[in-house]
C-alpha cells in the first residue's frame, strides 16, 4: 500500500521540462498583459496615430507632434519596441511604428485592436471588489466601470459603421419595411449610435431607445440633436420593467442581453413588446454554451475575463442571475423560444466574427 502510494506521488509530480515551460507561459502572459496597458495609453493619447504619420523619429519629435511629455513617451516607446510593435535604430535614436501593425492599432475601424485593449485596465480598477466577491457573492454596479459606456461605443460604432446599414439590418429583412416607415426600439441603447444611425437612414420610421444609464441617454439625446433627428427619442428605463405591448415591429439589443439582471423577464417583455410577426434582431457573443467546445476560440481567455469582471459581476451585483458573457449560442437560442418567439435563426457576419446574429420572429 505504501509502495503504491509512492508511486502516485512519483507519477504525479511534473517534469522538470514541464515546469520551465509552465514558468515560461506565465512570464508570457506577464509580459503581455503589461504591453496590454500600454497599448491601451497609446490609444488614448493617439500616440499611435502620431507614430503612423511620422517617419522614424526621436522620443522628442514624437512627444512634440504629440503634445505630451517627452520622459513617458520616451518610456512607453520602450515598452513598445520591447513588445515588438516599434522599431528602434540606436543610432540615431529613431523610432517607427511597423508597417505590419498599422491597421490594428490605429484607424476607427474594426480592425483597430488596440481600442478593444482598453478593457484591460477597466478590469484592473475593479480587480479588488471582484476578489472580494469571491468570498461575499454579489457583484459590481456600472457606477464601479465610469468609462465603461464611453470604451463599448467606440467598440460597437466600430462596427456599426462600418456594416449597420448595409449588412446588419437586411439580416432581419426590414430593410424595405423600414423605408415605408415602422416603429423600432433599441434594447440597452447606450449612447444611441446605432439607433441614430437606422433613424438617419430611415426617415419615415421612428425609433426609440432604452438604457437605464442617465450619462449614455444623456450622450445619446445630443448625437441625435447634433444630427438633427426628428424621428428617435431616448427614455431611461430599466427594460427589466418594460411594460409596452404590441408598440414595435422591429426590436434591437446589441451586446445587451447577456448582462442583464433578469435576461429572461426582458426577453419575455421584449416578445411582448412586438407586434405580431414582429422581428427581434439580437446581436450577441459568438461563443458556445459548452466550455469545451470554445478552446479553439482565439478570445476565449477575453470573453470569460470580462464575463468575470464585468458581465457576470454586474448582473449579480443587482441580485440577477449572474448569466455572463459567454452564456453562448444553445443557450441563447432556448431562453429566445422560452420567452414565446416562434422562430428562431442565428446568423454569422464574416467581418463580425466577434458576434452572432439571431434573429427572432413573434
Amino acid at each position: 500500500m505504501k509502495t503504491d502510494h509512492i508511486q502516485q506521488q512519483e507519477t504525479s509530480t511534473p517534469h522538470q521540462d514541464s515546469v520551465e515551460q509552465a514558468a515560461a507561459r506565465m512570464i508570457g502572459i506577464l509580459n503581455d498583459s503589461s504591453i496590454a496597458l500600454l497599448i491601451g495609453v497609446g490609444h488614448q493619447t493617439g500616440l499611435f496615430e502620431t507614430l503612423k504619420a511620422l517617419p522614424a523619429a526621436s522620443s522628442s519629435l514624437i512627444a512634440d507632434a504629440s503634445g505630451l511629455n517627452e520622459r513617458y513617451v520616451r518610456e512607453w516607446l520602450g515598452g513598445m519596441t520591447s513588445a515588438g510593435l516599434v522599431n528602434y535604430q540606436a543610432d540615431p535614436g529613431t523610432y517607427v511604428l511597423r508597417p505590419e501593425f498599422v491597421p490594428v492599432v490605429t484607424g476607427a475601424g474594426t480592425e483597430n485592436l488596440a481600442r478593444t485593449l482598453q478593457y484591460v485596465a477597466l478590469m484592473g480598477e475593479v480587480a479588488p471588489k471582484i476578489a472580494q466577491a469571491f468570498y461575499t457573492g454579489g457583484g459590481t454596479s456600472y457606477e464601479d466601470y465610469p468609462r465603461f459606456h464611453r470604451i463599448m461605443a467606440s467598440e460597437s460604432a466600430a462596427v456599426n459603421d462600418a456594416s449597420l446599414l448595409e449588412t446588419i439590418l437586411p439580416l432581419t429583412g426590414c430593410v424595405e419595411a423600414l423605408r415605408r416607415g415602422i416603429s423600432v426600439a433599441d434594447i440597452g441603447c447606450g449612447e444611441g449610435h446605432a439607433l441614430n444611425l437606422m433613424a438617419n437612414a430611415f426617415p419615415a420610421s421612428s425609433f426609440t431607445g432604452y438604457d437605464f444609464s442617465a450619462e449614455a441617454i444623456t450622450a445619446a439625446a445630443a448625437e441625435a440633436a447634433a444630427l438633427g433627428l426628428l424621428n428617435v427619442h431616448f427614455e431611461l428605463q430599466d427594460v427589466t420593467g418594460l411594460e409596452v405591448v404590441e408598440a414595435f415591429d422591429l426590436v434591437t439589443a446589441f451586446d445587451a442581453i447577456h448582462d442583464q439582471a433578469h435576461p429572461a423577464e426582458v426577453l419575455a417583455n421584449i416578445q411582448a413588446a412586438l407586434r405580431p410577426g414582429g422581428t427581434f434582431l439580437m446581436v450577441d457573443i459568438n461563443a458556445s454554451s459548452r466550455l469545451e467546445e470554445n478552446g479553439g476560440l482565439p478570445w476565449a481567455g477575453f470573453l470569460y475575463t470580462i464575463s468575470t469582471f464585468h458581465c457576470m459581476a454586474v448582473s449579480l451585483g443587482q441580485g440577477g442571475e449572474g448569466l455572463g458573457t459567454v452564456w453562448g449560442r444553445e443557450k441563447a437560442t432556448d431562453m429566445l423560444r422560452n420567452a414565446g418567439f416562434g422562430s428562431v435563426e442565428v446568423k454569422e457576419l464574416e467581418e463580425d466574427p466577434f458576434n452572432a446574429y439571431f434573429i427572432a420572429k413573434s
